[in-house]
């Protein structure tokens, strides 16, 4: 209720609803003629207490669900107030005829239709005023709003049923103004002073809140008979209301309210899942970004070192794009598959920099990018590219890198295949190969692309092997 407003034009259509069909069924069962000795007269009478209501229920169906909604949306009201007119006057024609033919009114007008016309009229304005005055910005939020609104919905609807005495028995206001609150308050009465007691483990202060209202309410009914000087008051009241409370209202709101506190903690458990998801990405992504940051900084370092100006300003800017990219782009969820791949041949540009003049190094590097269209979340595949670099070079021995990249029926593939070099202390190796790089890509893709994604790494004493296949999203 505090984050936004309720659905209320189907709270609205299902109150009204209900209404119009208990007024409908306690007039179908309460006035029923006996159809052998009634007159004809008769008859229609009781077929008009089911046809006045039943023609007020369309018309409000038709103008509150269908019009308002379709203004609401077009802002043209020529053809909605067109069309509420015309329901208006043939809802009236029809409840004029009904009603004062079967003496339902004693005036040809029918008085209790403008009694209804008026309260929903009057409800659509406070509806108006409350919206305007309790919503955001005006307020924090619409916890207010949702609640008063609610209570003018039920506020009016008792009021729509006293207009409507003229054609109905008291059934629908005693169920809607009375039993439907009695059963609210104790339900509520249920859960905070019993429930709750029960759930803290405070079995004794429970039973002291379940049995002090039967035993009030027992009370109550043995003061009436009393009075009245009629025990059956007592015996077919209050007994029997006891009865209901314990073994039908109480026991179903205990399930219900366990059911609820169920879903409640399916829902924390979850939200707590997707904050630590969301924690994790965050964390996995400030371990990653440092790191390649600092590599490329060893890298255009080395380079001024060793070579001219202009390769060294070159490097700069493929720098300065990398952390641009690592800045912005890294940030978001996910970014077109072309911004990941030029980011891969800047750092690709700055590792020739530095290795470009190797002669025991073999480099194979294939893109294909020209059907490479989509979105991809960002850095999934430089740390395997990385990762290569880092361990598949040796300044003594003959070194290889091949990659291939490449597009197909809507997936990006990578094959990533580098040397090995035995000669590092297998303890070394094992931890090395398993850094915190490809650890980190390996969490990502598992949270990110579940059931998405392919990743084999497959390695021997010659050759790390890598396969990465991950869907686009278009």
């Amino acid at each position: 209720m505090k984050s936004k407003s309720l659905d209320f034009r189907q709270i609205e259509w299902w109150i009204v609803t209900t209404a119009f069909l208990s007024i409908i069924l306690f007039n179908l069962f309460g006035f029923r003629p006996s159809f052998h000795e009634s007159s004809g007269y008769e008859i229609f009478k009781y077929v008009a207490r089911l046809a006045v209501p039943l023609t007020l229920y369309v018309a409000f169906h038709l103008v509150h669900m269908v019009l308002l909604p379709k203004y609401e949306r077009d802002q043209k009201p020529a053809l909605p107030i067109t069309f509420t007119i015309l329901i208006a006057t043939v809802s009236l024609l029809i409840c004029a005829l009904l009603a004062y033919n079967t003496d339902l009114t004693r005036a040809p007008f029918p008085t209790f239709y403008l009694g209804v016309v008026g309260i929903y009229v009057c409800y659509l304005i406070a509806a108006y005023i409350l919206e305007q005055a309790l919503t955001p910005p005006r307020i924090r939020d619409f916890q207010i709003y949702n609640i008063l609104r609610l209570v003018f919905i039920y506020l009016f609807t008792i009021l729509f049923l006293i207009q409507l005495l003229i054609i109905t028995n008291p059934g629908p206001l005693i169920v809607l103004g009375m039993v439907v609150p009695g059963l609210i308050f104790l339900s509520l009465y249920y859960f905070y002073l019993v429930y709750q007691n029960r759930q803290a483990g405070k079995i004794k202060r429970a039973r002291w809140f379940n049995w002090g209202l039967m035993a009030m309410i027992l009370f109550v009914f043995f003061v009436i008979s009393t009075e009245s000087n009629k025990e059956e008051i007592f015996f077919l009241g209050g007994i029997p209301t006891v009865a209901f409370l314990q073994v039908i209202l109480f026991p179903l709101a205990n399930l219900i309210f366990k059911k609820y506190d169920s879903y409640m903690g399916k829902i924390f458990t979850l939200t707590n899942q997707v904050d630590q998801g969301t924690a994790g990405m965050d964390f996995l992504r400030s371990q990653i970004n440092p790191h390649f940051l600092f590599n490329a900084l060893n890298t255009l370092y080395a380079s001024a070192l060793i070579e001219n100006a202009d390769k060294t300003a070159d490097g700069i800017q493929k720098l300065g794009d990398m952390m641009r990219f690592m800045l912005h782009e890294n940030q978001l969820p996910r970014i077109p598959l072309s911004r990941e791949i030029d980011y891969l041949r800047n750092y690709l540009d700055l590792q020739m920099l530095r290795f470009g003049n190797q002669a025991n190094l073999e480099l194979d590097i294939q893109i294909q990018d020209g059907t490479c269209h989509g979105e991809i979340a960002p850095m999934l595949l430089i740390p395997f590219v990385e990762n290569a670099f880092k361990h598949g070079i040796s300044a003594k021995e003959k070194s290889w890198i091949r990659l291939n990249l490449r597009c197909i029926s809507g997936s990006v593939h990578l094959d990533l295949v580098n040397s090995v070099h035995p000669e590092k202390p297998v303890a070394e190796k094992s931890r090395e190969e398993s850094g915190i790089g490809l650890e980190n890509v390996k969490s990502r893709l598992a949270m990110l692309y579940p059931e998405q994604h392919q990743l084999s790494i497959i390695a021997n004493d010659s050759d790390f092997f890598v396969h990465l296949s991950v869907q686009i999203h278009s």
